[in-house]
């Protein structure tokens, strides 16, 4: 199996536990720890970019983030929280299923055609900093979302 459709495979399996994981957390209650947390732990995968075959250009990196953060959009529209005896829960959303589905679609059409042009570390470091511009807007706007919710 190629270095492609194995990273495919793992990614595919991110999304489903990705997907297990957003219905168990509706399940219960949530605070501003478990939505704050996941980005600063992210945060540590930025210790691969001392590695020098990890490094990128500014271009680059500015590019990952800007991508990054236009997937956000669909992530922030489709997260949602509801008041229910007194504690707040993360709303169950179909469409954020098909975005999430999607956007591991996009990402494996990106990586196929990047793939040939950038070497497999730059290629790696690409994508944690697109999965990294875009949990944190998203997760900021969570937080948002969240105090609005608990001030209600």
């Amino acid at each position: 199996m190629s270095i492609f459709w194995g990273s495919t495979l793992v990614a595919l399996m991110m999304g489903l536990i990705a997907s297990f994981v957003r219905v168990k957390a509706s399940a219960r209650p949530t605070n501003a720890k478990k939505i704050l947390i996941p980005p600063l732990a992210m945060s540590t995968g930025m210790l691969q970019f001392l590695v020098p075959a990890f490094r990128l250009t500014w271009l680059e990196v500015g590019e990952a983030l800007i991508v990054g953060l236009i997937f956000s959009v669909f992530l922030i529209k489709t997260s949602n929280f509801e008041k229910r005896d007194g504690e707040v829960y993360l709303s169950r959303s179909k469409a954020f299923f098909i975005v999430v589905f999607v956007l591991l679609a996009i990402r494996t059409v990106m990586k196929a055609f990047l793939g040939d042009e950038v070497n497999i570390f730059a290629t790696g470091g690409l994508f944690y900093l697109i999965a990294w511009g875009m949990i944190v807007p998203w997760r900021i706007a969570m937080y948002q979302k969240y105090k609005q919710i608990v001030a209600s």
